[in-house]
């Protein structure tokens, strides 16, 4: 009997409704009948299949971390405005500022390619894990076994790829207790069809970002373009637009509270299984310092920003990535600690060693395993501490991170100067381009140098420094302001006009400046970490997965009532749950949907965030919603579910019990974002995009209807 309760207390603490991110091709045989329980209404090979198109054909990898899908057969895909923020940035000047002002193609000819930009395909999902692992011996030390994994996912991948135009990759789950491959079709010539102004695709700036209720219309519009075989092809004007195998149904039917809804897309990393003492040290150490020290940076580029059109376009992109993390830590710092998230891991560890009792061997070998996790934190706390203030603080300063870059130029120039083998015009062609400094304003940087080095010094004792940065700190006598002003006054390389002159003939002048200021301090940052505390984390880092890995075969062996779901890696993944508001806080209670109403008073604020061009409050005014109002009138712009997802999931398909599109996922609540550590379907809640109010953007407010009439909607 006792057994019997320690199950089932495992069980409550990882199995609970909604949660989950699960592999498209193991739907059918782990968890489809509790998707039909819960109202999905097609086949499991609908979702799914090698032999015939389905949905996963019409989702795509956008970029390098987004997810986007085809809603025609022309190829037009559909992402979130955040996820197109580079490509639209990369496209706008000053003159033609089309992340200011937004930019709709009204014909083929006006769709700007987006050089770099790939959008991906998933053909096929392979179980690999018995090649990987074939000659894999026990007596293999773990650097043997490492390098044995390595090669065999070489040859996996290789041989994928062989006869064929298909790319390939391999990538471990249930941190390497099994192995998947991944058969891809890259297109390369993609082009920007539309996107809404600033104003209405980031509406709510950082004031609502990661919170709820919402009301930014946050989508983009692309179009992937192939050679005329329907093949990918490198740009060109020969190029045609890509005939899908399949593309989504758009529904305008809109969508009640408890209705079944669905996510496919590419989740990007979740770590759900981790011990209490990764969570304590996340809580309690990692998220806080991450968040203060990125929140001085947040300051002093608001503040650059706001003086001038150049520099906000200049730092706009490196802002919004600054603060997403930076408020994304923040949520999950809250959500865990409202969770009770380490005394839940606690006894959960605590049951889970308690139902081994009867097989005492077993019970002793995870009572070990969970002490090595214990004392392994113990020594990995102070290196993250210090790899953080590196990676956080030091490296948050361009100057200090681009100059340090170069260490390895100058390292590769010597080679090439003594006739050895090298790698010099390789390196030195992947760094030049970064100087001179488009994307940085020195003065800014100056301003970054000095706070984030009061900082450094405030905070990280002198025996953890590099000696020379500390040695110039004690030559200023501490005074870091005249340290910043000397590095930034004397380096070549932090200005572009001394920057242009150093590359006219870089081989003959190295050694002039290799004695620049700034590159000193760079090389020191780079060398003293490199060196000293990379090195240890990555061992301890490897040893915390070992320790993972064991760990999870333990529950996925010992807990046999519960189908476990791998954490996400950046591959293809289906999550289901159900349209729902939730109880933020006392008194606190949020409905699951908001409208345009909430955008105009937001609005009327006239805070500086809320800002929105006339033209939206003028066919609010006239209630110019056409057949995308719902029954009452309103126009509707965004909606919650208890689906699960993370970062990645940005851009995905949010789908309807018919498998129709009726959204596009584009956030999280706040509270919610600790479900990458520990799912609460209390409170954790996907925030949708609905696709009423994105058709609303395209038709009545930039005139780009003819684009509806490649879409098949549903009314």
């Amino acid at each position: 009997m006792k057994k019997l309760l320690f199950c089932f207390l495992l069980v409550s603490a990882v199995a609970k409704s909604d949660e989950g991110m699960w592999m498209p091709q193991l739907v059918d045989a782990l968890n489809f009948k509790d998707m039909k329980k819960n109202g999905f209404k097609l086949s499991a090979e609908q979702i799914y299949s090698i032999n015939k198109a389905s949905m996963k054909d019409a989702v795509a990898i956008f970029g390098g971390g987004c997810t986007s899908e085809v809603i025609s057969n022309k190829g037009l895909i559909l992402t979130n405005h955040h996820c197109g923020f580079s490509s639209i940035a990369g496209l706008s000047t000053v003159q033609k500022d089309y992340l200011k002002n937004g930019y709709f193609a009204m014909s083929a000819a006006e769709e700007l390619p987006c050089k770099g930009l790939t959008v991906t395909f998933i053909k096929r999902i392979e179980d690999v894990s018995a090649k990987v692992m074939a000659n894999v011996r026990q007596t293999f030390s773990e650097q043997q076994k490492d390098s044995t994994i390595k090669a065999n996912i070489k040859n996996i991948e290789t041989n994928a790829k062989s006869n064929n135009h298909y790319e390939a990759f391999v990538r471990p789950f249930y941190y390497g207790n099994e192995y998947y491959l991944f058969v891809t079709e890259v297109f390369k010539d993609i082009r920007l069809v539309g996107t809404p102004p600033e104003s209405l695709g980031k509406f709510g700036g950082e004031t609502d970002n990661w919170v709820w209720p919402r009301h930014n219309a946050d989508f983009s519009l692309f179009r992937i373009y192939a050679g005329k075989d329907n093949k990918p092809a490198d740009y060109s004007n020969e190029n045609v637009p890509y005939t899908p195998l399949y593309s989504f149904p758009i529904s305008i039917k809109g969508n009640k509270e408890g209705d079944f809804t669905m996510v496919y897309g590419f989740p990007g990393r979740t770590q759900e299984y981790l011990s209490s003492y990764a969570v304590e040290l996340l809580t309690k150490q990692q998220d806080p310092l991450r968040v203060g020290l990125r929140e001085i940076r947040l300051n002093i580029l608001e503040e650059d920003m706001k003086t001038s059109d150049s520099l906000r376009l200049m730092y706009t992109g490196k802002y919004a990535n600054i603060a997403n993390a930076y408020k994304k830590w923040k949520g999950e710092m809250q959500g865990l600690e409202k969770s009770d998230a380490i005394n839940k891991k606690r006894q959960f560890e605590k049951d889970f060693l308690n139902s081994l009792a009867s097989e005492p061997e077993k019970q002793k070998k995870y009572s070990e395993l969970m002490s090595q996790f214990e004392k392994t934190y113990t020594e990995y706390a102070y290196l993250s501490k210090q790899f953080d203030y590196y990676s956080e603080c030091l490296l948050a300063v361009d100057g200090i991170r681009l100059t340090g870059n170069f260490v390895t130029v100058f390292s590769e120039l010597k080679k090439k100067q003594a006739g050895l083998d090298n790698r010099f015009e390789k390196v030195f062609k992947e760094s030049k381009p970064q100087l001179p400094f488009k994307n940085l304003n020195k003065e800014t940087d100056r301003k970054l140098c000095k706070a984030m080095l009061e900082t450094y010094f405030m905070n990280v004792p002198a025996v953890a420094r590099p000696p020379y940065l500390d040695s110039l700190f004690s030559a200023y006598s501490g005074n870091v302001d005249a340290l910043s002003n000397y590095l930034y006054d004397s380096s070549s390389f932090i200005d572009n006009n001394k920057a242009k002159i150093m590359f006219e003939d870089f081989e003959k002048t190295a050694s002039q400046y290799e004695k620049d200021p700034l590159y000193l301090v760079g090389a020191a940052v780079f060398n003293h970490y490199q060196k000293n505390i990379i090195p240890q984390t990555t061992y301890l880092e490897k040893q915390i997965t070992e320790l993972q890995k064991e760990y999870m075969k333990g529950l996925k062996d010992h807990v046999k009532n519960k189908t476990f779901y791998p954490d996400a890696n950046g591959t293809l993944r289906v999550a289901y749950g159900k349209v729902e508001g939730y109880n933020a806080r006392d008194a606190v209670n949020y409905k699951y949907y908001t409208t345009l109403d909430g955008l105009v008073e937001k609005n009327s604020t006239g805070a500086e965030d809320f800002y929105v061009k006339e033209r939206v409050l003028e066919l609010y005014k006239k209630k110019d919603f056409g057949p995308y109002a719902d029954k009452n009138g309103q126009l509707r712009t965004a909606f919650i579910a208890s689906n699960h997802t993370t970062g990645g999931n940005s851009g995905s398909p949010v789908l309807n019990a018919k498998g129709e599109l009726i959204g596009t996922n584009f956030d999280r609540n706040w509270e919610g974002t600790m479900s990458d550590v520990m799912y609460n379907v209390n409170f954790c809640r996907n925030i949708t995009l609905d696709v009423r109010f994105t058709l609303w953007v395209i038709d009545r407010y930039a005139g780009a209807g003819y684009l509806l009439k490649e879409m098949k909607i549903v009314k």
